[in-house]
């Protein structure tokens, strides 16, 4: 276990990636930081796309993060199988690189929101979620402005109908349809959510709880059955 290598991922503008790296290692795996700029992803076992304001959020949450010469080798390396993992801006990242489907945008409050939040956990047969059990409710940090999960009305029904929808709010801070705060791709590697997990892992530092654990545990037992 402790050889599984974990790529996190540092754009200008991320906040999370030093949190990110230290919940890596907390559950006993090695670190590796990936810059933007890079074409190398170091032959990471998986990826974690971390929080943040990446390029300023110019245009929209991440829309000009997917062009970055990193995402280029990450983006194929994902359909391919590679385990990928995105919070908050990361996941608006993976949206906008067309590795998840559907958007996020500005809360239906208009106001920031910052908050533990209680989640319920829909899906464990994903690469980063399979340390939970159905039906699971935890808690993790949520901040964020622009985390309102939105998609067409026939994107929505495919994700409920193929059990795609990973995590769903238990009180929704924000107004994302169907209550939704993550979701997976159809092979269940990319999987990304608004919540930080990665700030839920030590309660000595003010965290709501250690729930955040499962989601690096899972991906140390993915890597190591695979």
């Amino acid at each position: 276990m402790s050889a599984a290598r974990v790529g996190v991922v540092t754009f200008p503008g991320t906040l999370d990636d030093q949190d990110a790296a230290r919940a890596v290692r907390l559950v006993g795996a090695e670190a590796v930081p990936l810059w933007h700029a890079d074409h190398d992803l170091k032959g990471v076992d998986a990826v974690f796309l971390p929080g943040g304001f990446s390029y300023g959020d110019y245009l929209r949450c991440g829309a000009i993060s997917r062009f970055a010469p990193l995402m280029e080798e990450l983006v194929p390396a994902a359909k391919a199988g590679l385990p990928v993992i995105g919070t908050c801006n990361g996941f608006q990242i993976l949206c906008e690189a067309h590795l998840l489907p559907g958007a996020l945008t500005r809360n239906a409050s208009l106001h920031y929101v910052c908050r533990d939040q209680r989640l319920k956990v829909e899906q464990t047969g994903t690469a980063w979620t399979n340390a939970f059990t159905p039906g699971q409710e935890i808690v993790l940090p949520i901040k964020h402005g622009e985390g309102r999960y939105v998609a067409s009305d026939d994107t929505l029904a495919a994700l409920e109908s193929g059990g795609h929808v990973v995590f769903r709010y238990v009180g929704n801070p924000n107004g994302s349809l169907n209550d939704i705060a993550g979701i997976r791709n159809e092979a269940g590697n990319v999987v990304g959510l608004m919540p930080h997990p990665e700030h839920a892992v030590e309660e000595l530092v003010g965290a709501p709880s250690t729930d955040g654990l499962g989601i690096f545990t899972s991906i140390l037992k993915n890597l190591v059955n695979a």
